[in-house]
C-alpha cells in the first residue's frame, strides 16, 4: 500500500502525485492520496510540522486498520509525498510502521537559504526514494546509505515537466524493493 501527501500550497491532483499513483495502481498496488485537514478547511497556509504529522499519522492508521475498502495491514506501507507531503512521511514513517518512503521534491532547504538544510528529516533508517528537479530552488538532497536520489534533469520544484518519468521512477524503486 503506498499513502502519498501533498505539498503546502497545493492538493492531491499534482501532476506527479497522479502519475505516481497511476503508475502504481497499474502495478497492482493499493494507492490512498491523502489531503491534509487544513486544505479540507479551504485554507492554503498549512498547520503547524506537529498537527501536519497527527492528522497524517491518524489517517494512515484508520487506512491501515483494514476494513473492506481498504487492503490488510499485512501488506508492506510505502508513505510519501511531495514537498512537505514528504517531509511529513519522513518525520512520522517509523513510528506508523512504514516500510519505506517516496519524496518526491524533498525540499532540502529553503530557496536561497541553504544553511537551513533539512536533510536529518530524510535520516529515518528506512528504504527511501528521493525524486528532485536539478533546477529546484529547494535544492537537492545528497544521496545516503538508505537514501536514493533520482534527479530529473530539466525538471523544477513542481517536476511537472515529465510526471510520467517521475511515476516510472518511483515504481521502479518499488519494484527493486519488491513493493510491486
Amino acid at each position: 500500500m503506498l499513502v502519498l501527501g501533498h505539498g503546502a500550497g497545493g492538493g492531491i491532483d499534482a501532476p506527479d502525485l497522479v502519475a505516481v499513483r497511476d503508475a502504481a495502481v497499474a502495478a497492482s498496488v493499493a494507492v490512498a492520496r491523502v489531503l491534509q485537514p487544513y486544505r479540507v478547511a479551504g485554507r492554503r497556509a498549512p498547520a503547524p510540522a506537529r498537527q501536519l504529522d497527527a492528522a497524517w499519522t491518524a489517517v494512515v492508521a484508520a487506512l491501515r486498520s483494514g476494513g473492506k475498502r481498504y487492503p490488510p495491514a499485512t501488506l508492506p506501507l510505502i508513505v510519501g509525498g511531495r514537498s512537505s507531503g514528504a517531509r511529513v512521511a519522513c518525520r512520522t514513517a517509523r513510528e506508523i510502521g512504514a516500510a519505506g518512503i517516496v519524496a518526491l521534491a524533498f525540499p532540502l532547504h529553503p530557496p536561497g537559504r541553504p544553511e537551513r538544510s533539512r536533510a536529518e528529516e530524510l535520516v529515518t533508517g528506512l528504504p527511501t526514494l528521493v525524486v528532485n528537479g536539478d533546477r529546484d530552488p529547494f535544492g537537492i538532497p545528497d544521496p545516503g546509505p538508505s537514501v536514493e536520489v533520482s534527479v530529473r534533469p530539466g525538471e523544477v520544484h513542481d517536476l511537472r515537466r515529465d510526471p510520467a518519468a517521475v511515476g516510472d521512477s518511483v515504481l521502479g524503486w518499488m519494484v527493486r524493493h519488491g513493493w510491486a
